[in-house]
Order: C-alpha cells, then sequence, then structure tokens
C-alpha cells in the first residue's frame, strides 16, 4: 500500500488541531481523476471551517483534509472520467476539500487545463479567490465600462483578482487597502488607493460609487458607513458582511456566496495566459506550515494568496 501526507483535523480548534497525518494514497472512483498536487492555496475561510464556526451551514466530516484549491499533475483515470491524460497539469475548486496533501482524487468535471504561462503551484490560488472574484464583479456586480467601484479590501487574495477584472472591464477602480498592500493593488490596476487605517473611507471620496464590493468582515456600524457611498441605482455585493442600504437609498445589495464553475474557471485561466490577470503570490509555504500560516490569517498578517507546497 502506498503512503502519503496529509494535513486535517480530527476535532474543531485552534490552529494546534491541524495534524499531519500519514494515510493511503486513494483511488479514484468512477469520473474522478488522481491528482499528483503541485500546490493548494489558503483561504481564510478554512480557518473559520477549522474552529467550527461553519458547522451550521458547510458541516464536513472528521477527519477532514484540508485544500479547496488544487493545481497539480494528473496520475490516474477511473473509469468514467473524461477529458484528461495522466501527465496533464490541472486545477481546481474542490468542494470536499483534500488537496492538501501528496494526492488527492478530484472528479474529472471540476477540472481545467492549467494556465501555462506560470509555475503550475502558482496556478492554485487561482481557483475558489478568482472564481469568487468573478462572479462578485460580473454576475452580481455587473461591473462595466465607464462605472466607479469601490474595492473594500483589496488587499486580500480575491480582492487582487476584483480589481484586475473590474478594471479589464473598463470600471475606475477606487481600492481600500492597508499600507503594506498599497503598491499591491496599485500594480493590480487600481486607479487609487484609499488607506482605510488612517479613517474612514467616505472621507477620502470625492463622489459616490456605482458599485461597492465589499470583500472582508465588517463591524456593524462600519457595514452601515459604506452603504451611504453607493449612488442611487447603484449596487452593492458582498462576500463577507452583509451591507444593507436604507429602504429609500435606491441600490440594491447582495450578499454571495461563490459556487463552482468549470466554464468560468477556464475563462479565468484563459485571461492569465493572455496576460491580463496576475497571479499575485504573496508567499509559498510547506504543508508542515500550514497551522502557522492559519495563525497569521486569524491576526491579519497575511497579504493576498499563500500557496501550500505539500
Amino acid at each position: 500500500m502506498t503512503m502519503m501526507k496529509t494535513a486535517r483535523i480530527h476535532a474543531y480548534g485552534d490552529a494546534s488541531a491541524i495534524r499531519h497525518d500519514t494515510v493511503p494514497r486513494p483511488l479514484p472512483a468512477f469520473g474522478e481523476v488522481l491528482v499528483d498536487v503541485a500546490a493548494t492555496s489558503f483561504n481564510p475561510t478554512e480557518a473559520a471551517l477549522r474552529a467550527g464556526l461553519l458547522h451550521a451551514f458547510f458541516p464536513v466530516d472528521l477527519p477532514y483534509a484540508f485544500g479547496w484549491d488544487v493545481a497539480g499533475t494528473v496520475a490516474g483515470i477511473g473509469a468514467g472520467a473524461e477529458g484528461f491524460a495522466v501527465g496533464d497539469r490541472v486545477i481546481g475548486r474542490l468542494d470536499r476539500g483534500g488537496a492538501a496533501a501528496e494526492y488527492v482524487c478530484a472528479p474529472a468535471a471540476v477540472l481545467v487545463a492549467a494556465p501555462a504561462s506560470v509555475p503550475l503551484a502558482n496556478a492554485a490560488a487561482l481557483p475558489v479567490a478568482g472564481l469568487t472574484a468573478w462572479q462578485a464583479v460580473f454576475e452580481h456586480g455587473k461591473v462595466a465600462a465607464g462605472q466607479r467601484v469601490l474595492v473594500n479590501g483589496a488587499g486580500g487574495g480575491v480582492g487582487g483578482f476584483v480589481t484586475q477584472l473590474a478594471k479589464h472591464a473598463g470600471a475606475e477602480v477606487i481600492a481600500t487597502a492597508s499600507p503594506r498592500s498599497t503598491k499591491a493593488v496599485l500594480r493590480q490596476g487600481a486607479d487609487r488607493a484609499i488607506d482605510y487605517t488612517a479613517g474612514p473611507v467616505g472621507a477620502a471620496l470625492d463622489a459616490r460609487v456605482d458599485t461597492l464590493l465589499n470583500l472582508v468582515p465588517l463591524s456593524p456600524p462600519d457595514a452601515a458607513a459604506l452603504a451611504p457611498l453607493v449612488r442611487r441605482g447603484g449596487r452593492i455585493v458582498s462576500i463577507a458582511t452583509p451591507i444593507e442600504p436604507s429602504d429609500d437609498a435606491g441600490v440594491s445589495a447582495v450578499h454571495m456566496v461563490a459556487r463552482n464553475d468549470v466554464a468560468q474557471l477556464a475563462a479565468l485561466v484563459e485571461l492569465v495566459d493572455a496576460g491580463v490577470l496576475a497571479i499575485d503570490i504573496s508567499e509559498s509555504r510547506p504543508l508542515a506550515d500550514l497551522a502557522d500560516v492559519h495563525h497569521l490569517s486569524e491576526a491579519g498578517q497575511i497579504r493576498g494568496k499563500v500557496v501550500i507546497i505539500p
């Protein structure tokens, strides 16, 4: 029996609950392929899952292996799996996790060819964050050329993709970021960066925006302060704390949860290979450091995307 390393939890708890186990290498079931994992990437929601905060609406079986993003090479093909051959480079979003390991079995239907223009490990940063950004910008935000868009929390992993996609759509992009993230968000295409640590965001705006894309958890007062920054007829989209405009504001508001969509993921890969969309990797860490990455995230010390190498 061939064995492999994986990072998982056997019980909910703080970051010390993460264990590094040696388990049998999985065999692909019907419709699945075995992926030799080049990398997964860390998503802050995984820390909330680890702490048990998501159990009510996202229950998982324990022990649970982390890793919703996967980038790797097809190493085996199960019966009924179509579209790939051994040796193909692939990426995908795994809704049941498991990519924080040396190998993972994934439904062939959720995988697409990896971008050819970036290192395979770096491509692990694209699926979850990229799909969230795509759906926030295009499906819910309906961002279009000539609009004025405020990206609240542009320094995070989703924020980098949101900024680039909104700019690609032709919008004027105003991004909130801490001083350590300002250069990155401007490099990603923001027309202007507002230091949210220096005072109220609204005080730094000279006019209302067409669309507010909120990517960070907010206190009720902070959420309430952002709503009036959107003009009548505008839109608010939040992937974190819901932001509710007043009843007479004439502003629509959506609290979204991203879904898996292979067509959109393939479109994101095309944008990467066309040089339109950059994958900003702030750090690469070995699987053994996953608990430390969870600690840093919960302390607000992570910028952009961190890839985890098994």
